[in-house]
């Protein structure tokens, strides 16, 4: 945008103005009367009205960031779950209550229109939702930032179960369109793969010529992120792929039809799925295409479209951060070498101490085999460029690590970016780590282990690199939008300044001894139980009681988080009672809410989804059991989902290993909604124990200390099947068939097996712990005001994991951007 660009004209805030944009949007952007317009035809004018107000702030906002050049922070991530559109912008621009009333004089209900609206499904749990959440307080915070990423035809799949087994179907969540973007083919990048490299005559040291094999050119389609009521707004830029050359007239005039759109095909693949199933070869160098595509169109797009003609390169870190969400953008740092040496012309050294500045990492896994390593074969053949230049830098680093630690050869190899067992591959938190001039873990544990343990020998190295930012969420979705009742109450009491400055929910402190205040608390966590219910009964079919303790285990499926443990508690609970051992009488009564999604090809976790149901349909036919036990696991739970969910759960398990989970985000939208976790001291639940304090924390098992020198020693699952009777018996039960119309082998016979002869995550070392904790929570719930109190000091003290806080720290310790005042 030029620099002498008028200011755009804010429209202005009243019910007739906003009748006339939403009519004028019905009429000529949708072509329909109002008599005879479609629900999405509604919610579609509806959207675009909301956009129009939101396009004018975004446009004021793009014209200052030019004329200042101030820096921006690049969020570069393969995933951005980012819910529902239209709440969160009606919310961030204040005309929720004049849509309403316009909508209403319309004859139209606007919550009707709500629930038009399809979930982008651009993410697959944590790391997706903790970006949004990151673009949210970037734009609530006033800085200026870029998101990057994908946009995928279809997001993460739709799951079904069929006979209690998962099912994945494709989410189309574009079939209908999105009123939300805005695709700019005009800025079409081209991103090249394979091919070959070859000498570049009089270029710069280093400098090689590319010769690409095949291209595709990558659309970018925006989307305006705004700040919560200040008038600023950032884009989310996510890429489409198309073919180059879509289509073949001469091949479609010989009669091959199929030929003459293969190209179109091909490269649509590319941004057609998330996380492609990768357990095959094809698999793995799609999702590869799909890492270089996104990011090597960004840096380009940054480069060439965002900074002002003829910028000095030298002063690239004065202008950007590009932040590593995760192993997956880091081909972005050869990509950047590749541009300055190859395509500006740069000396090799001079090119990378620009580079070394500009890149930041977060590290988001504890797990070694969760760290990417490309196999340098794939990588090769698809990015042989990139694949050079991954080799200079190693081999000039590994000079470095030579001289800083002499004869220490087992330590070069350790911390070589290229791993030579159990095949040749580059160790891309290797290369982050050498590449970025900050690591961040998310969580105080994640961090600690981070650099005593995963990154070791380069924390020794560069112990100046290594810091901390524990995640946090945005409190406008996940309290606000997600728990209006709890919102207005804490309004009435301390005011609305609370939602951005999360802290001040301190203030509640007294409000916990107050028993009125409490008796309204209650009163809300009912109504959220309620509309639970009721929700799950239109949606799924599923009826559940709107009184009885929500006890939820929402997370991605997987054998670290310990979903195994929550279900040995369940089953443990049921054989009790049905052993006659357990008075029922003396049971609260319980609704275990299950909401996870296993990765297509993750055989164990799809086992442990048909083992978990197949004990519900048990429990929940059980007349003896009505009204004290039931178990529900609603297929596809989404971000819409977990707004209702969470607002109404009473306990929140977050039952990892210790020492095997990063940090965590839902064990904070719990906590901030007033339900009390069971967990071990793991990722972020140290702190929030901590912080809420140990009488409102259930706290069981190891420490991980205690698990490292448990597996150190030699951990035998099968001593404690034999020595604990109520764990033996519970998973007796299970091998007996009793929950699987007897049915032994299948998922029964491959869970059993890995719990009593490997059990790699140690439910069975924690089970006794656990399930002495599960009997406080038991004592505790019976004392109503005991853990009403308990509960209300849960959000009063939660008010550290705001997002906008995580957003501070960034800017704090590692991006040094600095907030824009905006013009009133």
């Amino acid at each position: 945008m030029s620099e002498n660009t008028p200011p755009v004209a804010v429209p202005e805030h009243t019910v007739e103005s906003f009748t006339r944009s939403y009519l004028r949007e019905l009429n000529y952007g949708r072509g329909v009367d109002l008599d005879r317009a479609s629900p999405n035809d509604k919610y579609w004018a509806l959207s675009r009205a909301v956009r129009h107000y939101l396009t004018t702030r975004w446009l004021e906002n793009l014209r200052n960031q030019y004329r200042d050049q101030a820096k921006v922070v690049a969020y570069l991530s393969a995933e951005f779950l980012l819910g529902p559109q239209l709440e969160n912008a009606l919310l961030a621009s204040d005309l929720e209550d004049i849509a309403r009333v316009s909508l209403a004089n319309l004859g139209i209900d606007i919550d009707e229109l709500r629930d038009v609206e399809i979930e982008p499904g651009l993410g697959n749990g944590g790391l997706g939702r903790l970006a949004a959440c990151f673009i949210d307080s970037l734009a609530t915070m006033n800085v200026p930032s870029i998101g990057y990423g994908i946009r995928y035809e279809y997001g993460i799949f739709k799951q079904t179960f069929v006979d209690g087994k998962q099912v994945e179907q494709p989410d189309n969540w574009l079939r209908l369109g999105s009123p939300w973007e805005l695709p700019h083919p005009e800025y079409s990048v081209d991103v090249s793969f394979g091919g070959h490299t070859e000498d570049a005559p009089g270029g710069s040291d280093g400098a090689r010529t590319w010769v690409p094999a095949w291209s595709v050119t990558a659309v970018p389609f925006n989307y305006m992120v705004p700040g919560y009521r200040n008038g600023r707004v950032n884009t989310l830029r996510l890429w489409s792929s198309r073919a180059k050359r879509e289509f073949d007239l001469s091949e479609f005039n010989a009669g091959d039809y199929a030929e003459a759109v293969r190209a179109r095909t091909f490269a649509e693949n590319i941004s057609k799925v998330l996380y492609p199933e990768d357990s095959t070869p094809q698999g793995k160098e799609l999702r590869l295409q799909q890492q270089y595509f996104f990011v090597a169109a960004s840096l380009h797009d940054f480069i060439e479209h965002v900074l002002p003609a003829g910028y000095d390169l030298h002063n690239l870190p004065n202008r950007i951060t590009w932040q590593l969400n995760d192993t997956h953008p880091v081909i972005a740092v050869p990509e950047l070498m590749r541009i300055l040496v190859d395509e500006k012309g740069w000396g090799w050294d001079e090119a990378w101490a620009v580079t070394q500045q500009c890149f930041a990492y977060t590290c988001h896994t504890l797990l070694p085999e969760a760290l990417e390593v490309w196999s340098v074969d794939l990588l090769g053949r698809l990015l042989p460029r990139h694949l050079e230049i991954i080799y200079r830098i190693n081999e000039q680093f590994l000079d470095e690590v030579r001289e800083a630690f002499p004869d220490d050869e087992l330590r070069v190899r350790r911390m070589s970016i290229i791993a030579e067992q159990p095949e040749r591959g580059v160790r891309m938190a290797h290369l982050a780590t050498v590449a970025g001039f900050k690591v961040n873990g998310v969580a105080e544990l994640h961090s600690q282990l981070l650099r005593d343990k995963l990154l070791n020998d380069f924390a020794q190295m560069w112990p100046e690199k290594f810091t901390n930012v524990t995640n946090g969420v945005t409190p406008r979705r996940f309290m606000r939008l997600a728990n209006p009742g709890l919102s207005d109450l804490i309004t009435e009491a301390i005011g609305g300044a609370w939602l951005t400055d999360l802290e001040q929910l301190r203030q509640l402190d007294g409000l916990a001894n107050d028993p009125e205040f409490r008796r309204r608390f209650r009163e809300i966590k009912g109504a959220n139980k309620h509309r639970l219910a009721q929700v799950l009964k239109d949606r799924d079919g599923i009826e559940i009681a709107g009184d009885a303790m929500v006890d939820a285990m929402v997370k991605r499926l997987h054998e670290y988080k310990r979903q195994s443990l929550k279900l040995l508690h369940i089953v443990s609970l049921y054989e009790g009672i049905k052993s006659g051992r357990t008075p029922l009488e003396s049971v609260t009564p319980r609704t275990f809410m299950f909401g996870a999604k296993a990765a297509p090809g993750y055989v164990r976790a799809k086992e442990t989804i048909e083992l978990i149901n197949a004990v519900g349909k048990t429990i929940n036919s059980d007349p003896s059991l009505e009204g004290r036990l039931k178990v529900v696991f609603p297929p596809n739970y989404n971000v819409t989902l977990a707004e209702t969910l969470i607002p109404a759960a009473d306990l929140s398990e977050q039952i990892s290993l210790a020492g095997k989970e990063a940090s965590g985000t839902g064990n904070m939208k719990f906590a901030l909604n007033g339900a009390l976790t069971i967990g071990t001291d793991d990722g972020a639940n140290v702190e929030i124990r901590r912080l809420v304090g140990d009488d409102n924390f259930f706290l069981f098992g190891m420490t991980e200390p205690e698990a490292a020198d448990l597996a150190a020693k030699g951990y035998d699952p099968g001593a404690y099947y034999e020595s604990d009777p109520e764990l033996k018996a519970a998973l007796n039960l299970i091998a007996s068939g009793h929950f699987t119309d007897g049915e032994k082998g299948g998922a029964v016979a491959s869970i059993f097996s890995s719990l009593t002869e490997r059990d790699r995550f140690m439910a069975l070392a924690d089970f006794r712990s656990y399930m002495d904790a599960q009997a406080r929570v038991e004592e505790a719930y019976k004392d109503y005001e005991g853990w009403s109190r308990s509960a209300i000091l849960n959000v009063a003290h939660s008010g550290f994991f705001s997002s906008d806080r995580s957003i501070k720290d960034y800017l704090d310790r590692i991006w040094g951007a600095k907030p824009i005042a905006q013009n009133d």
